[in-house]
């Protein structure tokens, strides 16, 4: 049968069959705009992806040389951990942040910005003055992989929540939505179908009725006309019969 899948329950007219078709071509589009908006943002989740490894990757080689750069300013000078808490008085390393748009996701972005000051000017002076600047140069590089690699991870989670939800509505539409507004409107073609049949029929009846009707009250003209038209001609015939006074005898000759 037309229309036996799952479908909405509508009354079938012309109106809704016009409605629902509209229904139809919006969902249709809602579809092809939610599909063009998940591979794009798959095409930038991807290239994220790869950045975020890249970065890790970073990191990690980065790290690696930091804590040996530690290793030589603490064998060169010593525990220096109390001069730099004493001579730290602002932050020369500071993170801004902006957003981008893609596809209409809205993504943090965050970006290292170095404060030139003068702190720490002063520690190694008497020793180990190369390996500190060393070392400072080096975490300074480490804080500011750090900081694109948190803007990476941020923007690869929003992204990942975002195209899972996009993919159950692009699923939703291709396979709940569209597909019950097609069983609809096969429901209401097959029903309008069917009501101009029975019209139709109807109307074939209604008309063979009406040309029976006016056969048989022809017919009965027709009897009634040719009853009077006998009965005139039976009195015609009594009228001639008992008219003895105009009637003539023929001469009878011996």
């Amino acid at each position: 049968m037309s229309g036996s899948g799952a479908r909405e329950n509508v009354f079938a007219t012309r109106m809704a069959l016009t409605n629902t078709k509209l229904r139809l071509k919006g969902a249709q589009t809602g579809h092809s705009l939610l599909a063009k908006k998940r591979d794009a943002l798959t095409t930038r989740f991807r290239a994220i992806l790869r950045k975020v490894d890249e970065a890790k990757r970073k990191m990690g080689k980065v790290m690696q040389v930091a804590s040996f750069s530690m290793a030589e300013v603490t064998y060169a000078t010593g525990d220096i951990a109390y001069l730099v808490q004493e001579q730290a008085k602002l932050a020369t390393f500071r993170v801004k942040t902006r957003q981008e748009n893609v596809s209409g996701v809205v993504l943090p972005v965050f970006e290292a910005d170095r404060v030139a000051g003068s702190d720490f000017n002063l520690t190694g002076l008497g020793r180990g003055g190369q390996q500190i600047l060393k070392a400072k140069e080096v975490y300074a590089k480490a804080l500011e992989t750090l900081v694109e690699l948190a803007s990476l991870q941020t923007a690869f989670t929003i992204l990942d929540e975002v195209i899972r939800a996009t993919n159950r509505r692009v699923n939703a539409i291709e396979h709940v939505v569209i597909p019950r507004l097609d069983n609809t409107i096969k429901y209401i073609m097959s029903e309008l179908d069917e009501m101009d049949r029975e019209e139709f029929f109807r109307l074939k009846k209604v008309q063979a009725k009406k040309k029976r009707d006016t056969a048989i009250r022809e017919a009965q003209q027709k009897a009634q006309e040719e009853e009077r038209t006998a009965v005139d001609a039976a009195l015609e015939a009594d009228e001639a019969s008992t008219d003895l006074l105009r009637s003539k005898d023929e001469d009878i000759i011996f």
